[in-house]
């Protein structure tokens, strides 16, 4: 009977769709996994649950017996000031607006529409979930003005938006495993850069961060999906088609 079943035509159209989209199907696992993590995360800062976390990380990056002031010389303080920039909306948008026009000039407008649909809509998420938790900022001198809420944060969202979405695309256009890699691990190695010089600068939470990163995560993770069903019906091409 397990002969039987294992020769049935629906056994193989279930084993053939799991192995065709097994991309798809990892992708949504962890999609799923680091939106949970999300709301786990949310409800445990409305609970009060991540203020002995939050509190320790903060103080990991300030000087013992004064919390106003972070550790380090000046020049370490004016990188991280940069590094942050690049989390910010002005530079964010500068990238955007590079890599769009460099895929319209390869003609792969579908692609660009793609990179501006997740990072704009992501901006609108980020903002309306600020909006909605109202999370106050960390009570500490900080080195830059702040005007908005603390949870999730916005640079740890969006720079994992943008330079996710942006770096999977590129793996997908890459012709070789080494290129790919180095795409994602470029993007990931600038998301996690982000995040940390928010802690450093007293500006977040460490559960801030830890939420902007799953949420950006997540939709990067759902935007380079589409990319991949963009690509296997043909509106997205790969790198060497482009040329």
């Amino acid at each position: 009977m397990g002969q039987r079943l294992t020769d049935s035509k629906f056994y193989r159209r279930i084993h053939d769709f799991i192995v065709g989209e097994a991309g798809l199907l990892a992708a949504i696992v962890l999609i799923s996994g680091l939106v949970l993590a999300f709301l786990r995360l949310a409800d445990a800062v409305q609970e009060g649950g991540t203020a002995a976390f939050d509190e320790a990380i903060l103080l990991m990056f300030r000087t013992p017996g004064d919390v106003n002031q972070v550790i380090g010389p000046l020049w370490v303080q004016e990188m991280v000031r940069d590094v942050t920039a690049l989390g910010s909306f002005a530079l964010l948008g500068l990238i955007v607006v590079g890599v769009c026009i460099y895929l319209v000039l390869a003609r792969m407008q579908a692609a660009a529409l793609l990179v501006i649909v997740s990072v704009l809509s992501g901006t609108v998420l980020s903002t309306l979930l600020k909006m909605g938790y109202d999370r106050p900022r960390p009570d500490l001198a900080t080195m830059s003005h702040q005007f908005t809420a603390s949870f999730p944060s916005g640079h740890a969202m969006l720079s994992a938006v943008t330079f996710l979405t942006i770096g999977a695309l590129l793996a997908r256009l890459a012709p070789t495993r080494a290129l790919q890699f180095y795409a994602i691990s470029a993007a990931l190695l600038l998301t996690l850069m982000v995040g940390i010089s928010r802690l450093y600068m007293g500006v977040h939470y460490a559960s801030d961060v830890l939420a902007g990163w799953c949420l950006g995560a997540a939709w990067a993770l759902l935007c380079s999906a589409v990319a991949l069903m963009l690509e296997r019906r043909g509106t997205i091409v790969k790198a060497d088609e482009a040329r």
